[in-house]
């Protein structure tokens, strides 16, 4: 699958595609999310960082969508989390292209990709049946993978 080679920036001001976070002979999972989410910022990174500690075969890339015209700060993007810094990588997109492209409901959205870059399942949500149908699904594909 090709992908659009759509900018995201990390919180250090170093720029990437998704084609180069997808990891080989790994389990892609990507969260869209956005801080102004409380869904997100409550529920869908602690499960993602959660699940990335779980299972090794699990690459997870975090991306921070944003629906506004100024681009969220490196500052209000930590500012969810209790210390100021994260614990997992969080790549910061402009313009919502890539929450576009994979049509996503809402933040916070879930999308499993494989090594070669197909979109398995994706997920919109973060309440206790969207969190259910994510951890089967990373348990589906597990043995493929790890």
């Amino acid at each position: 699958m090709k992908l659009p080679e759509t900018i995201l920036t990390d919180l250090k001001e170093e720029q990437h595609t998704l084609s180069s976070l997808i990891q080989k002979n790994k389990l892609n999972l990507i969260l869209f999310y956005n801080t102004n989410c409380l869904g997100c910022t409550g529920r869908a990174i602690p499960l993602a960082y959660k699940l990335h500690k779980e299972h090794s075969f699990l690459a997870l890339t975090v991306i921070h969508s944003s629906f506004r015209k100024e681009p969220f700060t490196k500052e209000e993007v930590l500012s969810v989390f209790t210390d100021q810094e994260s614990p997992i990588p969080i790549y910061r997109e402009l313009n919502h292209e890539l929450y576009d492209y994979f049509e996503c409901e809402g933040t916070p959205h879930w999308v499993l990709m494989n090594d070669k870059k197909e979109i398995l399942h994706t997920f919109f949500g973060s309440q206790e049946g969207s969190q259910m149908k994510l951890q089967y699904a990373v348990e589906e594909y597990a043995s493929e993978f790890s």
